[in-house]
């Protein structure tokens, strides 16, 4: 495969290019709220044909992070992508977004990751030198990150699209999956919940470029803080909270781990004017997808604000680990993050299936007032 690599050190571009073309003038959707809509993947992804390999331990069958393979060493390589199209103008800050982005799925596998290689989709209509921007700072997370960037693809595309893939390796003893919780767990959420609602606002002309930073720098903040903060802990699960939204990814580690996860809603930690924006109605499409699929299975507390729900369901670009691991553990975990600048919390616990119903019926996630 050959393509661009995204040399050099490269700087932060402006917000728009030669042409007097904004990249967010270009998209329907942005970042991560651009994913199809959970309900018809479930159902592509049911009909594809299970191939089997012993060696193969994890696949898209819990709907994880990324997929593991054994290479009979007691390691295992980690595998992943993930490309979005841009919610920023500033080329230089969405490539920073779209590799810490597709980055964070190898550690939160508990993985280091190791090669990446460049996905680019340019239109003609935007300047060759705006591409130059999108892959160095794809190309400045990489090495914040420690990982190569060995080579890449580009396509021509109506709409810019940027992001990896990304190979690393895991010790298997070491390897987490979303399907491991245990009951008794504490629920650890290591960033800030806004990021489709702060984007969704500012391309609106409603938030300002203040407002809009607080979503950026947690974008362009690797995971591999909480990761190395997780050193030591006995942690169980993990999932990164990206498209699917807090609720749905919350979903899919109950539903993976047999159990049932309760969160408490006034614990979750929220960016700055996500829920005044919220209340405005400056709400991404993919957060009412999300509600639509993942809603039935959410027992939302009637206390619980419309605005604050709508946060629960906000589609993240580039969000946190939510890490499942005894009550102590987490303790210890939020109070690293929160001197590394973090704003780490326990916002719930993972409870036993009683009372959780049956069937269509059952409530994988509650949400307490």
């Amino acid at each position: 495969m050959t393509g661009p690599t995204g040399s050099g050190k490269g700087k932060r571009g402006g917000t728009m290019d030669m042409t007097g073309v904004r990249l967010t003038e270009l998209v329907e959707a942005a970042g991560c709220a651009a994913k199809m809509s959970p309900g018809a993947l479930a159902k592509v992804l049911g009909e594809l044909p299970r191939l089997e390999d012993e060696r193969l331990l994890v696949g898209f069958d819990a709907s994880d992070d990324a997929c593991v393979y054994d290479l009979g060493d007691g390691r295992g390589l980690v595998a992943t992508t993930d490309f979005f199209p841009p919610m920023v103008d500033d080329p230089f800050l969405f490539g920073q977004i779209a590799a810490t982005n597709a980055l964070s799925d190898v550690w939160a596998m508990g993985g280091v990751p190791t090669l990446a290689l460049n996905l680019l989709c340019f239109p003609n209509c935007l300047g060759i030198e705006v591409a130059g921007q999108i892959l160095a700072g794809g190309a400045d997370k990489c090495r914040e990150a420690g990982c190569i960037v060995a080579g890449g693809h580009s396509i021509n595309d109506h709409e810019p699209k940027f992001g990896l893939a990304v190979s690393g390796f895991v010790d298997l003893s070491q390897l987490l999956a979303n399907g491991t919780a245990r009951v008794g767990d504490a629920l650890v959420l290591t960033k800030a919940l806004g990021t489709g609602i702060l984007t969704t606002a500012h391309k609106a002309g409603l938030l300002d470029d203040a407002g809009l930073k607080v979503a950026t720098d947690s974008m362009i903040t690797l995971n591999k803080v909480g990761a190395q903060a997780l050193r030591g802990l006995d942690a169980h699960a993990c999932t990164d909270v990206t498209g699917f939204s807090l609720m749905g990814h919350a979903c899919e580690m109950a539903e993976a781990s047999d159990l049932v996860i309760e969160v408490e809603a006034g614990e979750v930690p929220l960016m700055a004017q996500a829920r005044d924006m919220a209340r405005m109605g400056l709400i991404p499409a993919g957060a009412y997808r999300n509600r639509d699929f993942f809603g039935p299975r959410v027992c939302m507390a009637k206390g619980v604000p419309l605005d604050l729900s709508d946060v629960l369901f906000d589609p993240q670009t580039s969000g946190g680990l939510l890490v499942a691991l005894p009550e102590r553990d987490a303790r210890q975990l939020v109070g690293r993050l929160r001197e590394a600048g973090q704003p780490a919390a326990v916002i719930g616990h993972a409870c036993g299936l009683s009372g959780a119903g049956e069937g269509t019926d059952r409530c994988s996630v509650r949400v307490l007032c």
